[in-house]
């Protein structure tokens, strides 16, 4: 099964448009739903409504599936990188979707850093474990519809970006992280055996 690499087109710099909020994200990360009981805030603020959780992780594997094609694409570190700016900077923070087929509005990223230290990243706080240049946002969610009837019924259990990207075939420069499946580890042993075969 291929590998891609997607990467974002220096031409066209289009990136991310949208962080869309999902059952199942294909990063398989689900997000933290911040609650003030956390902070003991209790008469002040009853519930924060926010959203934390990764956007994009570099070097993960993520099955996609176009007609018979079946393949993996990833993110290198330098790309998760680019695009969480370009992300800022174009103004999206406001942009998402449901399920990627429904525009919604009342949701807004108020929080967005790569994760640094596994150590003292904030994620950690929140029982989060990510590798290093993990792209991690905290989405306040001022919608009622969306808060009462998705994220408390948990029908939306994670982050999922919308975008554009370019791809290009190479095996990736790091490793693949290694919380894989089954049908995962099939392609880590295949990079595996590339990478012996290129140090013999």
């Amino acid at each position: 099964m291929k590998i891609v690499e997607l990467i974002l087109d220096e031409d066209q710099e289009i990136g991310v448009e949208a962080i869309s909020v999902v059952e199942n994200p294909a990063i398989e990360e689900d997000f933290i739903a911040l609650k003030s009981q956390e902070f003991k805030l209790a008469e002040v603020d009853k519930e924060r409504r926010i959203l934390m959780g990764a956007l994009l992780i570099p070097n993960k594997p993520i099955y996609r599936r176009s007609g018979d094609d079946e393949y993996y694409i990833y993110f290198s570190k330098e790309t998760v990188l680019k695009a969480s700016q370009m992300y800022l900077m174009q103004g999206n923070q406001n942009n998402s979707t449901l399920e990627h087929q429904y525009k919604i509005q009342g949701l807004s990223l108020v929080e967005s850093w790569l994760v640094e230290d596994k150590v003292h990243d904030k994620s950690v706080k929140y029982g989060m474990d990510l590798p290093l240049g993990t792209w991690v946002g905290s989405v306040k969610v001022n919608n009622d519809k969306i808060w009462n009837e998705f994220v408390k019924t948990g029908k939306v259990k994670g982050f999922s970006i919308e975008g554009y990207f370019a791809d290009k075939m190479e095996r990736p420069k790091e490793a693949i992280i290694e919380d894989l499946s089954k049908e995962d580890l099939m392609v880590q042993r295949i990079i595996d055996i590339i990478k012996d075969s290129d140090n013999e």
